[in-house]
């Protein structure tokens, strides 16, 4: 075909031309090379090498994962904790914390013992202001008990009960305790209780008529307050 004439005539005419032979010395004389002839080496053609065989590496890449320390080092060889530092600064560290645990117990112990103690004390202290404030009120009780077994009129039983209410206001007032005033002063919705009102033209409205029940203070503190009726003036209210 002419297609394929043309294509083999160019490369034909693309083929390089063979190099001309080198020439070679003659004896004159002889007719013989003065040296022999060398063959040359075949010229070897080396091929390309792939892109994966050109890479070389100088070392092999290790891809395992790193041992474990824990997994490979020997389980005698493994330092611990108390190891690590001075063995004479934990054994100090040691003695302290075991002195220090001591001394808590012992704190925690003596602190329980004064709670103890001191509750006992606050028991007898009250036990023993009890008793000196009965010991002051057994002559009252005495002096009922021979009013209830004496046979006079009713009139020296009257004033044998109001010797005892002496003597009882003498002892209350050795403990400090003091009758609260009521008849005739200003209600004091403080120290006074009112229990109703009474109309009175004789006496200034809202002060005490009556006193039902006596109320006592201990010095400042109220005991209890007393039981009151208190005026109720129309004349001063018309004012």
């Amino acid at each position: 075909m002419p297609e394929q004439e043309t294509e083999l005539k160019l490369l034909e005419k693309l083929q390089p031309e063979p190099a001309a032979a080198p020439e070679m010395p003659v004896n004159e004389v002889s007719g013989e090379l003065e040296q022999p002839l060398r063959m040359e080496e075949p010229i070897r053609r080396e091929e390309p090498k792939s892109t994966v065989q050109s890479l070389r590496l100088e070392e092999p890449l290790n891809l395992e994962p790193p041992a474990n320390p824990d997994e490979s080092a020997n389980p005698d060889e493994i330092v611990t904790p108390e190891e690590s530092i001075n063995r004479e600064e934990f054994d100090r560290l040691k003695t302290e914390r075991d002195q220090l645990v001591d001394r808590l117990a012992r704190l925690q112990a003596e602190f329980e013992n004064a709670r103890k103690r001191a509750e006992r004390e606050r028991i007898s202290d009250r036990e023993f202001a009890t008793a000196n404030v009965i010991e002051q009120f057994l002559p009252v009780l005495d002096n009922f008990e021979l009013a209830l077994k004496s046979e006079g009129s009713a009139e020296q039983l009257r004033s044998g009960v109001e010797l005892i209410v002496k003597k009882m206001e003498d002892v209350l007032r050795q403990l400090h305790v003091l009758a609260i005033p009521a008849v005739g002063e200003e209600f004091d919705p403080r120290v006074h209780e009112a229990l109703g009102t009474m109309e009175r033209d004789d006496m200034p409205d809202q002060h005490v008529a009556e006193e039902i029940r006596r109320g006592y203070k201990l010095r400042q503190k109220l005991i209890r307050p007393a039981l009151v009726r208190v005026v109720s003036n129309p004349k001063q209210k018309s004012e």
